[in-house]
């Protein structure tokens, strides 16, 4: 028995049907692009996401981490190991002079805005239109006109291989669209978060949510993407120096690099992750040539390329 099978039914012994093997994760991202997991493994709470980590980590799993499959482009030869589908939802508002939101890492950061603006609560009005769940905003650093998870976050909960720990917003290390996480510096996965928000009328918040929805329908395009593709260098926008560079527009495969805005490369349909990734070294390259400048991935490349 390979130790692969060994690990597969050891997990299902432990986490019955919530185990399948060689499931495609094309329709677990949103870019609806991307191969089959060996195993994938869905959770729906924090017990149970700390419960399998603790088994892939004490047996040397290989393993990723999904939540909304937002910022992420999974290879088409897939991921080796266990991939961990967070569907761990739960929310709760405590409501006093300084309101704030608990959630687990796997609710989904729009209906987590929209949910405060129904009670007339404000703070997360720049998420309602970002892809993904907490989790993933808390890792990376998730930001829309002018907000971001720093501006917001109190508290993150997160596993490491010691158990659960609490993370101040300081401790998280915040920079432009990553965290001590993100970048490395320690092995953790986020468990849940505690946000800071205000005191506001329905009207007030639902208004501004509104405004940024319009605002994000005429400058981002419609379809499957992964959301933004590159970090904006310092002073400039990856989106303008793309379209500088001539390549909106430009198609390999059913890839394209949105004629709307440059920085979404759009699935037109049965896309391939290799044919995203050529777009990519194309406009690194461009880019690159015409204006000395390397422009970095905002989104996380997943399995072999």
């Amino acid at each position: 028995m390979s130790s692969s099978t060994y690990s597969v039914d050891m997990l299902r012994q432990q986490f019955g049907d919530a185990v399948q093997e060689n499931v495609l994760l094309a329709p677990y991202t949103s870019a609806r692009i991307g191969g089959p997991a060996d195993v994938l493994v869905m959770v729906k709470s924090t017990n149970e996401l700390r419960d399998v980590m603790m088994v892939v980590w004490e047996r040397e799993i290989p393993y990723y981490v999904i939540g909304g499959g937002s910022n992420v482009l999974v290879s088409d030869q897939g991921v080796r190991g266990v991939v961990v589908l967070n569907k761990a939802k739960e929310v709760r508002f405590e409501s006093d002079d300084q309101p704030t939101v608990w959630c687990e890492a796997g609710v989904v950061f729009s209906n987590l805005a929209n949910r405060c603006a129904s009670k007339g609560l404000a703070g997360l009005e720049w998420a309602a239109t970002v892809p993904g769940t907490i989790g993933g905003a808390v890792y990376g650093n998730a930001g829309a006109f002018g907000g971001d998870m720093s501006g917001n976050l109190i508290w993150a909960e997160v596993l490491t291989k010691k158990g659960r720990e609490k993370f101040s917003v300081e401790q998280m290390a915040y920079g432009y669209r990553t965290s001590i996480l993100k970048r490395g510096e320690i092995k953790a996965i986020v468990l849940s978060a505690l946000l800071r928000l205000r005191n506001s009328t329905k009207e007030e918040v639902s208004v501004k949510i509104e405004q940024f929805s319009e605002g994000r329908k005429t400058t981002q395009p419609p379809g499957a993407s992964m959301g933004s593709m590159f970090k904006n260098p310092e002073g400039d926008h990856a989106g303008r120096l793309i379209e500088a560079a001539g390549l909106k527009g430009t198609r390999i495969g059913n890839a394209e690099i949105s004629k709307l805005h440059g920085n979404f490369f759009i699935n037109h349909g049965e896309t391939k992750a290799e044919d995203i990734h050529a777009l990519i070294r194309l406009v690194q390259k461009t880019v690159s040539e015409k204006f000395g400048l390397q422009l970095e991935l905002e989104v996380e490349l997943v399995g072999e390329f």
